[in-house]
């Protein structure tokens, strides 16, 4: 069985942001010569998630505005606040929306429903994060 580890890193425009992360995943699976296993993909980071939906900007607003309603950015509101960090949303937007997600893989390829791919979603954004790939199979 092989096993291959690699680190994705990533530095949002924003504070809150969806990227597709499909292509970079697909890219280490090729490195991995993989043909039949899992693919593991994770945030390495309390303040994001990594998840699996549609492309579709529209969802991609709705999602942003729904995690907003849930838990708002707000400076004051949250005892995590207390340790001098002002982020105490993020955290509960990362809790709702995911740590990780598992692929099968299948002849190569990542293998997706219709119209699945792989998001990560940064939720206090603005600075350098990693994201791993663990890939194990034959």
């Amino acid at each position: 069985m092989k096993s291959f580890r690699k680190e994705l890193w990533f530095a949002s425009k924003h504070r809150m942001e969806l990227l597709n992360i499909t292509d970079q995943v697909e890219a280490c699976l090729a490195e991995s010569e993989v043909r039949e296993g899992l693919c593991l993909v994770n945030a390495m980071h309390i303040t994001a998630s990594v998840f699996i939906n549609d492309d579709e900007p529209g969802l991609h607003q709705d999602y942003k505005a729904w995690l907003e309603r849930l838990a708002p950015f707000d400076p004051q509101g949250y005892q995590h606040h207390q340790t001098g960090e002002v982020n105490g949303d993020a955290h509960l937007k990362r809790q709702i929306m995911g740590r990780e997600v598992v692929v099968a893989i299948t002849e190569g390829r990542l293998d997706f429903g219709p119209w699945e791919q792989i998001f990560y979603g940064e939720f206090d954004g603005k600075r350098q994060k990693r994201v791993l790939v663990k890939i194990i199979g034959e």
